[in-house]
C-alpha cells in the first residue's frame, strides 16, 4: 500500500463538484435547506485524526513517556486516513459545487443555505489534511546509520 496520491484527491473532487452541480442545478427548491450536521461530524472526524496523528507519531518515533505503538493500531490508523482522505475529498468537491452554485444563484433562500455550504467545504478540506497528516504520522521514521545491522544493505 503506498501513500494517498493527490491528483486522486482531486479527480475525486471535481468529480464530486461536477454531480453536485448537476443535482442543485435542476433540483433546487425541491431540497430542505441545508443541514449542519455533516458540517460538525466532518469537522469532528478532523479534529480525531488530527488528535490521532500527534498521538502516534509521538509513538511511532518512541518519545520519552509514551507507550511503545501497536503495529496492528498503525495499519488501521493508515486504512482509516486513506478511506478519510478520499472521503473528505468527495466531500469538499460536493460543498464546493454547492457553494459555487449557491453564490450564482441569487434568491434569498440560496444566500440562507450559502454559509453551511461554505462551513461543510471548510470542514472536509480539514478532513483531507488531517487524513494525509495522519497517513504520514504512521511512517516508520529512517534509521540513522549507525543503528543498522552491520550486514543490512545500503539504501
Amino acid at each position: 500500500m503506498g501513500p494517498t496520491r493527490p491528483a486522486t484527491l482531486v479527480v475525486a473532487g471535481l468529480a464530486a463538484a461536477a454531480v453536485a452541480w448537476l443535482l442543485i442545478s435542476g433540483f433546487y427548491g425541491s431540497f430542505p435547506t441545508l443541514p449542519w450536521l455533516p458540517t460538525v461530524t466532518i469537522a469532528a472526524l478532523a479534529v480525531l485524526e488530527a488528535y490521532a496523528a500527534i498521538n502516534t507519531r509521538g509513538r511511532v518515533e518512541r518519545k520519552p513517556g509514551r507507550d511503545p505503538v501497536d503495529p496492528l493500531a498503525v495499519a488501521r490508523f493508515v486504512v482509516l486516513a486513506k478511506a478519510s482522505s478520499l472521503a473528505g475529498a468527495i466531500f469538499a468537491g460536493f460543498y464546493a459545487g454547492l457553494a459555487g452554485w449557491l453564490v450564482i444563484e441569487q434568491t434569498r433562500a440560496a444566500n440562507q443555505d450559502l454559509p453551511a455550504a461554505v462551513a461543510g467545504l471548510v470542514a472536509a478540506l480539514t478532513l483531507v489534511v488531517a487524513a494525509l497528516w495522519l497517513e504520514r504520522a504512521c511512517r516508520v521514521p529512517e534509521r540513522p546509520d549507525d543503528e543498522r545491522d552491520p550486514g543490512e544493505p545500503q539504501p
